[in-house]
């Protein structure tokens, strides 16, 4: 699992919307049990983080089309 801080690169295969091959943050995570309303319907069961990337956009991304960057 993914931690608060960590760096992310979007994976090749995510949707367009997720912005493949893009590096981010995480700054944000929403583990399965807490996920409220119909933002997080169209997303698969699992946890979901906030992520910021490199232009300041936020976006909440799958935990499944996200892969850590090792420095």
């Amino acid at each position: 699992m993914l931690t608060h801080g960590d760096r992310v690169m979007v994976k090749p295969d995510a949707p367009e919307r997720f912005r493949p091959g893009a590096k981010a943050w995480v700054i944000g995570i929403t583990p399965p049990g807490e996920r409220r309303g119909t933002h997080f319907e169209p997303f698969p069961e699992g946890v979901i983080y906030l992520v910021e990337f490199e232009n300041g956009e936020a976006r909440d991304v799958h935990g499944s089309w996200l892969e850590i960057v090792r420095t």
